[in-house]
Formats: C-alpha cells, sequence, structure tokens
C-alpha cells in the first residue's frame, strides 16, 4: 500500500505506537478516522449539493478531512483533500466537486484497505495471545520476526485486493 501511495510512512508510524499495552491500537483509530472521514465527505457532500455553496461554512470540513488523511498516512486521500482546499479557496465549485470525486473514490479504496490491515492485525493478536497461552517458549518473539516474510505477503495480498477492485469497476 505504501508503493501504491495509498498509505504513507505516517501510517507506519501509527503501527509503530501499538504494543501489548494496547494492542488495538491501531484497529481504533481506523476505525475512529472511518466514521468521522465518512461523516465529514456527507458534509462537503451537503454543501456541494447547494445551488450556491458556502465556502467559508464548508471550509472547516475541509481542514479537518485534510489534517484527519494526513495524520493516518492516507496519501492519496490526502492529495485529494489539498485540491478541495485549492478549490474552496478559489471558491470554484466545478474544482471543488471534481476534488470531492476523487476524495470519495480515495475513501473507498482506502477503506477496503484499511479493514484488511485490521483483520490481519486482529488475526495476528489472536495468533500470539494463543502462543502465550500455550506457554510456548517462542511466545516472546514478535509475529514478523518469526515470518519475515510477513511484510511481502501483506504487499502481494494488497496488490491483489486493488487488482480485484480494478477488475470489478470495470466489469
Amino acid at each position: 500500500m505504501l508503493e501504491e501511495g495509498i498509505l504513507d510512512s505516517q501510517f507506519t508510524q501509527l503501527q509503530g505506537l501499538q504494543d501489548e499495552s494496547n494492542p488495538n491500537f491501531v484497529a481504533e483509530v481506523v476505525t475512529l478516522f472511518i466514521k468521522d472521514a465518512q461523516k465529514i465527505i456527507n458534509h462537503l457532500s451537503y454543501y456541494m449539493s447547494q445551488e450556491v455553496v458556502d465556502f467559508s461554512e464548508m471550509d472547516p470540513y475541509v481542514h479537518q478531512i485534510k489534517g484527519s488523511t494526513s495524520s493516518i498516512g492516507a496519501r492519496n486521500m490526502t492529495l485529494a483533500c489539498s485540491d478541495l482546499h485549492q478549490a474552496s479557496d478559489a471558491k470554484n465549485k466545478e474544482m471543488c466537486l471534481q476534488a470531492l470525486n476523487k476524495i470519495n473514490h480515495e475513501y473507498c479504496r482506502l477503506q477496503v484497505k484499511l479493514h484488511l490491515i485490521v483483520q490481519l492485525q486482529n488475526t495476528i493478536f489472536t495468533m500470539e495471545t494463543n502462543e502465550r497461552l500455550r506457554g510456548s517458549r517462542y511466545a516472546a518473539m514478535s509475529m514478523q520476526r518469526r515470518f519475515p516474510r510477513f511484510k511481502v505477503l501483506f504487499g502481494f495480498i494488497s496488490s491483489f485486493l486493488f487488482f480485484q477492485l480494478l477488475i470489478t469497476k470495470h466489469k
């Protein structure tokens, strides 16, 4: 997902904040982001559906979604939000609509990928917990050290899902 530009190093840093004391940190942040981003997109869509757009009313939502996407490391979505910010500052409704469409598109792609990450992390957490409960001598090792190819597998799964989305979209 880093190679595709969907996520950037900010997401990697976010993952680094997760530890044994807060094993669901990333899942919680992702869940909040998905929920909040959808609400903001709905607000922006409402403003853009008005015959006369009140750009000053829309501005806080533009800043909020741009900051949220940047904080979570959603690179492509952040770029689309920057386009919306510029179009909003220029009070150009047509450019705003184009940027909002791109935000919606990137949000849908991102949502699928983030759900996959959460599922994979939950699986890893469950496996590690089961090993600890069994008293395995390898329990102290992280899953990534025991399975060094996990990142390669994860990248493969991400690419596979991306191509599935493209194939589905073109049908």
